[in-house]
């Protein structure tokens, strides 16, 4: 039945109810720019979110979130009635809801309309109990990101994107539908407009949407959503620009965790390491011993699933330890953390019939329930059938909580990895849970037992490691898993696609909140990679917040970064490249962690006026604001062609900073070394070259490239990297501050208690016409050098290179919070005389 007309409107607390023929809508103004449109068809409005953090209403779920949860004040929007529509008016846009018939036009507050329901047929509930909302759309200019996890390219404008999580392993890359994830949010955006407005549909339910794959001649053309149960509770997110609405949603779920720096580091693993018949621990030492004699920089380890296996049947007992393959647990992990490396043991849900711990299991009756509340739950998982713990059950989670905590985190590790957490195992979606005490079907909970994995880690975490910053890794997850957990792609295929669309697939994931996300280097399921595809794959996977090669390979093969020998020297060189990075990396997981802007970025991001960039296909992406990347994707490739976004002038990092021109194509020669990167033309980019190892290794230098076209700034932020004293302020955050001009005035303004050890800068500013004239640091002028072997042995002064055209500076970095580097570009002729 559809929703035809509103015959009432009722004035309540915090917002309004429309009360329509077949549904009732509660209309609620949370900001200026966030509207909850809920529909409801059984008109019963309960309110029991494990998702927002958020909210202005009471919730069931307030007192199990109250350490996230925030509840804010609604607005009173007052209600212009006429006799055929409704209007209300913020401070930033109108909603306008026309009565008969029932739909919703969001516009600019100049009356430009920016949203649209589809007139005649928003709401509708099928005869199977589906409920669908339809938009009305523009296929010639309209464009839709995000979704969540998903394959193929960026904009999914004629797609049919189904969200139902399941165990995907080795999906098409370009094709394949579903995947791990469930992140029923979008953000679209038309051309002529330029004007972003996101769509966060507060479900859990599986649900499909059809961005307009299908038509019909009796409408016009449209997108819908649809969800097998609940309501349509849409967050509608006003924009204008497409960061905006990243923030809001942001707000509303939550905001990427603040990673640790270790997390950042390079991470090994591949599922043979933990499978052999005894003595795995050996086996992993010699393994980290490899890497440091081959010079491939590392700081963490998957350990995959075999550490849990039983002796005897080799099924996996999640807590269970194989004494065969690990002898001694605690110390294994006691000898991993003495050389600076983080253990990452494998976690499942699901429980098979033989497992060590079912009578505890049993008694405390952790299991889903079958669909009539009689009995557990049995479904397929690995090894056999097995039973599922019920995360919505406070009983289930101390019991789950309690073995994390002693038979995982106490043997020495500080991280929990979550997977096969999709559940796709219950396959009768009618399957009962606890849900707090008030029961609940598996069919609006399946997906949200991922989430409630990762939250009930934070706790463990919190207990065992106090004061500790909690890193968690989840393969599957919904909306607001980012305020828990990093994300990887899950059990990808080892095919020239996926290195190319996986780029794609982690930036669609970025504007769904989740900024920190990764995906298999190498490939997890089929064949080894060949040696052109790893190498391609690791020099893209360095821009990735989760660096990690993970492997089962089904041709009796392990993927190591040393497998190529002919390779290694550019292997290497990208190791180490992402290394140099990881002080910039950090600063944009700290940017990510206050307004969600994730660090791989579509073009359209930081280029909103570039109508190009929003159909652009060449796979490019920024990373961060100052850095555009090009990575190698296609096999035997001697160019690369790249969209360079209008407005700005680009400069070729590994070309002497070439100078282009920005609004153009290019093709670009490429060997198997090449990573192409350019420099954005008002941009700081931020290096260091003494992080080797991440615990071992202190920052004493930091390493500036600033380009300077017009005004530019960059947030450089810094912290211990592993507690969570930043909540209370001990951080350094560096907002780096780039006046253009005849003189560049780049002032370092830093706010927080932490120490800094860093004691050295240098600076690297684009300077194609000329020299400096002079240069001070903190108003004292400092040398010049004209011949570079001076200006190396010095501690301080500055120096023209003409290979790329940058004038160098470096100086001890004052002991002060805030000091200023002027660099003077000034006309002067041969005796020091400024010209007039």
């Amino acid at each position: 039945m559809l929703l035809h007309e509103c015959k009432s409107i009722e004035k309540t607390e915090n917002g309004y109810i429309l009360h329509g023929d077949t549904a009732d809508v509660l209309l609620i103004f949370m900001t200026d720019d966030v509207i909850r449109i809920r529909v409801s068809f059984q008109k019963n409005f309960k309110e029991e979110s494990y998702t927002l953090v958020t909210t202005a209403w009471e919730d069931r779920m307030d007192d199990l979130l109250k350490g996230e949860r925030v509840r804010i004040q609604a607005l009173d929007v007052p209600c212009e009635e006429t006799e055929k529509k409704l209007v209300f008016s913020t401070q930033t846009c109108t909603l306008e809801v026309n009565k008969k018939p029932l739909y919703f036009t969001l516009k600019t507050l100049d009356g430009k309309i920016i949203y649209q329901d589809l007139r005649e047929r928003a709401f509708e509930e099928d005869q199977l109990g589906r409920l669908s909302h339809f938009s009305k759309i523009d296929m010639a200019t309209d464009h839709f990101y995000g979704f969540g996890e998903k394959t193929g390219h960026l904009d999914k404008k004629g797609r049919r994107l189904r969200m139902s999580p399941k165990d995907a392993i080795g999906h098409d890359p370009e094709h394949g539908d579903p995947m791990y994830k469930h992140i029923p949010f979008y953000i679209r955006v038309n051309e002529k407009n330029l004007h972003a407005v996101g769509l966060f549909y507060h479900n859990s339910y599986d649900s499909v949407f059809d961005m307009g794959q299908e038509l019909s001649g009796y409408w016009d053309r449209y997108c819908y959503y649809q969800t097998d149960g609940g309501d349509i509770d849409l967050f509608l997110l006003n924009g204008p620009e497409m960061s905006a609405v990243i923030d809001r949603y942001t707000m509303l779920t939550g905001r990427s965790a603040l990673p640790t720096k270790q997390s950042l580091g390079y991470c090994a693993s591949t599922m043979y390491y933990a499978e052999l018949e005894k003595d795995c621990d050996k086996e992993i030492y010699q393994v980290i011993d490899k890497h440091e004699k081959e010079e491939i920089l590392i700081d963490n380890f998957w350990l995959a699933s075999g550490y849990s296996s039983g002796e005897e049947d080799n099924l996996r007992y999640v807590f269970n330890w194989n004494y065969k393959r690990f002898p001694n647990p605690k110390e294994f992990f006691d000898k991993m953390n003495a050389r600076g490396i983080n253990v990452i043991p494998n976690l499942k849900p699901g429980i098979l019939k033989n497992h060590p711990y079912m009578d505890l299991f049993e008694k405390n009756d952790v299991f889903i329930k079958n669909p009539d509340g009689n009995g557990d739950y049995y479904g397929r998982w690995w090894g056999g059938e097995g039973r599922f713990f019920d995360f919505t059950n406070p009983k289930s989670r101390e019991v789950w909580k309690n073995l994390l905590e002693e038979r995982i985190l106490k043997m020495g590790t500080k991280t929990v990895w979550n997977d096969n957490c999709e559940m796709d195992g219950v396959e009768d979606r009618n399957a009962k849970c606890d849900f707090e005490g008030e029961g609940g079907t598996m069919a609006e909970l399946k997906i949200l037992h991922s989430n409630l994995m990762a939250f009930l880690a934070k706790q463990a975490l919190a207990d065992v490691y106090p004061g500790e910053r909690p890193y968690i890794i989840n393969r599957a997850g919904y909306a607001g898993i980012q305020r828990y957990a990093q994300v990887w792609g899950g059990d990808n295929l080892t095919d020239w696609r996926t290195v190319k669309f996986n780029i794609a697939t982690i930036m669609g994931m970025g504007l769904s909140g989740c900024a920190n996300m990764g995906c298999d280097i190498g490939g997890f399921a089929g064949g080894a990679p060949e040696a052109e595809l790893l190498l391609r794959w690791i020099q893209s996977g360095i821009f990735q917040p989760r660096f990690c090669l993970n492997s089962a390979n089904n041709d009796n093969t392990v993927t190591q970064p040393w497998m190529y020998e002919e390779n290694m020297e550019y292997v290497r060189a990208a190791y180490a490249q992402r290394y140099r990075m990881l002080p910039y990396l950090y600063s944009l997981m700290y940017e990510a962690n206050q307004n969600g802007m994730p660090a791989m970025r579509p073009l359209f991001l930081e280029f909103p006026e570039d109508v190009k960039c929003y159909s652009d296909e060449n796979l490019t992406f920024m990373f961060g604001k100052s850095v555009l990347v090009a990575n190698v994707v296609e096999p035997g490739a001697k160019t690369r062609t790249i969209y360079l976004p209008a407005g700005c002038r680009w400069f070729d990092m590994n070309d002497n900073l070439r100078e282009y021109e920005g609004g153009q194509t290019i093709t670009i020669p490429v060997t198997l070394g090449s990573i192409p990167m350019f420099l954005r033309g008002s941009s700081v980019y931020v290096t260091s070259e003494d992080v080797k190892h991440i615990l071992a290794d202190t920052m004493r230098q930091v390493d500036l490239l600033v380009s300077a076209d017009t005004d530019t700034s960059f947030v450089m932020y810094d912290d211990d990297g592993h507690t969570e004293d930043y909540k209370n302020g001990v951080y350094a955050k560096t907002t780096i501050d780039v006046k253009a001009g005849d003189q560049t005035a780049i002032t370092f303004d830093t706010e927080g208690s932490y120490e800094s050890p860093v004691e050295k800068m240098t600076i690297r500013l684009v300077s194609k016409q000329k020299g400096a004239f002079w240069v001070t640091v903190d108003g004292e002028k400092i040398t010049r050098y004209i011949v570079k072997d001076g200006w190396d042995a010095a501690e301080s002064g500055w120096y023209y290179n003409l290979s790329d055209r940058t004038i160098w500076v470096k100086y001890p970095v004052p002991k002060k919070k805030n000091y200023k580097v002027i660099i003077s570009r000034e006309k002067f002729d041969l005796i020091g005389m400024v010209e007039e």
